[in-house]
């Protein structure tokens, strides 16, 4: 089995660190860089492709119950996300480090078993469910992370 060699400690305590603390002042100018994208940038554009979706799939197939199954198979990741976007801005996860880390382990456990739960119920709440019109919603819906991070809001810049 092969060793790995992990670099010693430095023997005398007055020797750097080679991870340097940001001052005040570089701290904000690496905020201003790296604006946040709320969660809810997400959630607005899950609804939006699962609205158009919808629309696509009913037109291009002349059935109502297949735009009804997309609108559904989105809604199975929307609603669940607003939960997660919710539970993940309110203050109690925003407490300190371990906090947040316990916090995002029990939301994305809560937005897992209430999309499971929503795919269970959803022969009995949509009429004439087509599956897969509904895993095309689902994809469709759970694919706005990526195109949300492309579409995410720029750092400002400051003129000269």
């Amino acid at each position: 089995m092969p060793t790995t060699r992990i670099a010693p400690l430095p023997e005398e305590p007055d020797e750097a660190s080679p991870v340097l603390p940001l001052s005040a002042e570089e701290a904000q100018r690496v905020r201003e860089l790296n604006p946040r994208m709320s969660p809810w940038w997400v959630v607005a554009g899950q609804a939006a492709v699962g609205l158009v979706a919808a629309l696509v799939g009913w037109l291009l197939t002349g059935r109502q119950n297949v735009g009804w199954s997309v609108l559904y198979g989105a809604s199975a990741v929307l609603v669940p996300a607003a939960v997660f976007a919710r539970g993940m801005t309110g203050r109690f996860s925003s407490l300190n480090a371990g906090t947040a880390a316990v916090g995002f382990l029990l939301w994305e456990m809560v937005k897992i078993a209430l999309t499971l739960a929503m795919m269970l119920v959803a022969p009995r709440l949509v009429a004439g469910l087509s599956w897969p019109a509904l895993l095309v919603g689902l994809v469709l819906a759970m694919k706005v992370y990526w195109v949300a991070l492309a579409f995410a809001p720029r750092p400002r810049t400051k003129s000269s």
